[in-house]
């Protein structure tokens, strides 16, 4: 117990003590290469979170998205690879790649709880002919993030089902938090007025897309 009276774990044998050892099947069931229901998800995937870390550990999870089909181009079983496309340039998961090329992948489709997790060693590719086969809207990626596969399998709902993510009924109403140009004016403030970051964000944001 700390100071603050909290009792911590701090090794794996308490861990392990606390919350059991996990099922054999779910030991088994990862996988080191792609398999043809792991590329009908990838094809049907939308939207994935990239996590990685630096050489200190310091850790980043950074969301892409693009239409199904797009957001992944597999090069063969063992290798994948996510385009880059227009953002903020902070890059900071890009950052860490270079630094530490240990990644992890979490993969959804709208609606399903079940996601598929996909780990392995990543490197930054600035051109290759695969580029190509990445366009989308006419705009080509400038870099992708290529992935050896290492670990890959599919995870249950259950994080899901807590959330009711995909239930309309347990969504808040949107105005419980303040809009994203409110957001920006309080807190990242850069001198333009509530009124021109409402029009940044609005319709005429999802025109930078891909350009």
């Amino acid at each position: 117990m700390d100071e603050r009276g909290w009792t911590t774990v701090d090794d794996a044998e308490a861990l392990a003590a606390l919350v059991g050892e996990p099922a054999r099947r779910a030991v088994e069931k990862e996988r080191d290469h792609l398999l043809d229901v792991d590329l009908e998800w990838l094809a049907a995937s939308p939207f994935c979170v990239l996590a990685t870390a630096d050489a200190d550990g310091a850790c980043d999870a950074s969301p892409k998205g693009d239409p199904a089909g797009s957001l992944v181009h597999v090069i063969d079983r063992r290798t994948l690879a996510v385009a880059e496309r227009p953002g903020n340039r902070r890059v900071d998961g890009y950052r860490n790649v270079l630094a530490n090329p240990h990644v992890g992948l979490l993969f959804l489709l709208p609606g399903r709880g079940d996601t598929l997790r996909v780990n392995g060693r990543a490197r930054l590719v600035s051109d290759a002919p695969f580029l190509d086969e990445m366009t989308v809207r006419g705009h080509r990626p400038l870099l992708a993030l290529v992935v050896e596969v290492e670990q890959v399998f599919f995870h249950c709902s259950k994080a899901f089902l807590r959330a009711g993510l995909w239930e309309p009924e347990t969504w808040r109403p949107f105005d419980e938090v303040p809009r994203r140009a409110a957001i920006a004016h309080d807190v990242e403030p850069d001198g333009r007025t509530l009124e021109e970051l409402d029009a940044y964000y609005g319709p005429a944001y999802a025109e930078g897309l891909y350009r």
